[in-house]
């Protein structure tokens, strides 16, 4: 478990290879959901795949799961982690069709954002989002991301750039005074 405060209704752990079915029949019931705003693995070697990147360093894959079985609700990336003056880091999430609009995306992504800023001492996440994508803005919105941008063509998602809104959150806007990271400059 990476996170649990014993007062929601979510928590995160880790992807890991025993969640390969239960992740895989979700991708599958959750297609229309998803489409065209990401893809996530659908077969068993995509899964294995996903399984290997997240295991690198300055990649993490969190599982938003029920506090009350366990189940998978949706799923939450922390990628492209850079150290140094930066000290940031590229947010994507995603909701499974059986559990979304019941508000688990909300609790996930906050216990990610302190996960992210407490725990591997970040100091900024930044969420790029297909201006349409009208849920996923309004989630950000709803855990204190502020709209920075706007970057047409940024990103190839369903066969085509797409353009994105850049939204991101620091540890000052959410609130959170962590001990910095030991590979930021003292000056």
């Amino acid at each position: 478990m990476v996170h649990a405060d014993g007062t929601g209704r979510v928590t995160l752990r880790p992807v890991a290879s025993g969640d390969e079915g239960e992740f895989l029949d979700l991708v599958h019931a959750s297609a229309a959901l998803h489409h065209p705003w990401m893809s996530l693995p659908s077969t068993p070697e995509d899964f294995q795949a996903y399984l290997t990147r997240y295991q690198q360093s300055g990649e993490e894959s969190l599982l938003i799961c029920l506090r009350s079985t366990g189940a998978i609700a949706g799923l939450v990336n922390i990628t492209s982690i850079i150290r140094g003056r930066f000290q940031s880091a590229s947010l994507s999430y995603a909701a499974f069709a059986p559990a979304a609009g019941q508000g688990y995306m909300t609790e996930g992504l906050d216990l990610a954002i302190r996960h992210a800023f407490e725990q591997l001492r970040l100091h900024r996440l930044e969420a790029s989002i297909q201006p349409a994508n009208h849920a996923s803005v309004r989630l950000v919105q709803r855990v204190g991301f502020r709209r920075e941008g706007y970057s047409p063509d940024m990103l190839f998602i369903d066969g085509a750039w797409r353009d994105h809104e850049r939204w991101a959150i620091t540890t000052s806007m959410a609130g959170i005074a962590a001990e910095p990271h030991p590979s930021l400059p003292g000056h």
